[in-house]
């Protein structure tokens, strides 16, 4: 087998591996199953998964409860206790340990400090912070679709990575990317209208196994800098919309996106940048 195709393979099994950790996140982590899934033998799959993703299919396990916990404290009311199990810990301890490792706060103190950030907004308007105007270059992205809410995208960007780590394009150079057809980052897409989530390539490389080409058109742009969990960027969108109407700006008919500045994966949330790209005439 040549080597191209050697890492096509390696995707398509990683590819799957994705899926299944994405569809069962609620399920314990069994390592020889995933192997079975890779068709990879138990011995080596658990080297071969993180070189390719670069991190353990656990830390990937962990990673995506710590987020949908991170979703459900900020955007529902289920109680504390409910997230904790849902995101797999038996103790209260055990899940404020793990919460405050990866978001900086235990979890009631980061439900708290959401409220208070939406009450504030509620009573004083979006936060104040600054929107720059500016002409970005377009952008070439290897993407595939994400239909659902938006809470749930972070399964399809792992199923990307599954993809995207075997060819080697998970480097410092590449950007994560979500193309919003219609509505943004808060809503999920129209029924019939799908979210890209892609991956900054360059002209070399080619779509396959699902994962298709797009560029996106440069141009002027209205760009917003969010800092912190992916889960508190409506504040950020928020801030933008209420600047855009007080700009003299209009938007451009076209679809905004945001650019992941760094890597989930090995970035503490609270350190996440996204950029919010908002098309403008």
């Amino acid at each position: 087998m040549q080597r191209a195709d050697t890492s096509l393979d390696y995707g398509r099994r990683l590819q799957r591996v994705a899926d299944h950790i994405a569809a069962n996140l609620d399920a314990p982590l069994d390592l020889a199953r995933l192997a079975q899934i890779a068709c990879y033998s138990p011995h080596h799959f658990h080297r071969v998964y993180r070189a390719a993703m670069g991190e353990t299919a656990a830390e990937t396990l962990t990673r995506l409860r710590l987020a949908r916990a991170a979703t459900d404290l900020a955007r529902t009311a289920f109680p504390v206790a409910d997230v904790r199990r849902r995101a797999g810990y038996g103790s209260d301890a055990a899940f404020s340990r793990a919460f405050s490792a990866a978001y900086g706060q235990p979890p009631d103190a980061f439900r708290k400090s959401h409220r208070l950030n939406l009450a504030a907004r509620m009573s004083q308007g979006a936060h104040i912070m600054t929107i720059e105007v500016r002409d970005l270059p377009p952008l070439r992205i290897a993407a595939i679709e994400h239909a659902g809410p938006y809470a749930e995208i972070g399964r399809s960007f792992q199923r990307l990575a599954a993809w995207a780590g075997p060819r080697g394009m998970l480097g410092s150079t590449s950007y994560g990317v979500a193309v919003y057809p219609e509505g943004d980052h808060c809503n999920a897409p129209p029924p019939g209208r799908h979210v890209l989530v892609g991956l900054t390539v360059g002209p070399a490389i080619a779509g396959s196994d699902g994962v298709a080409i797009h560029d996106i058109p440069g141009g002027k742009h209205a760009v917003a800098l969010h800092k912190g969990p992916y889960a508190e960027l409506p504040r950020t969108y928020d801030a933008l919309f209420a600047w855009l109407t007080a700009s003299g700006e209009e938007p451009a008919d076209a679809p905004l996106f945001e650019v992941n500045l760094n890597n989930p994966s090995n970035t503490p949330p609270a350190e996440l940048l996204t950029e919010i790209c908002l098309p403008l005439k």
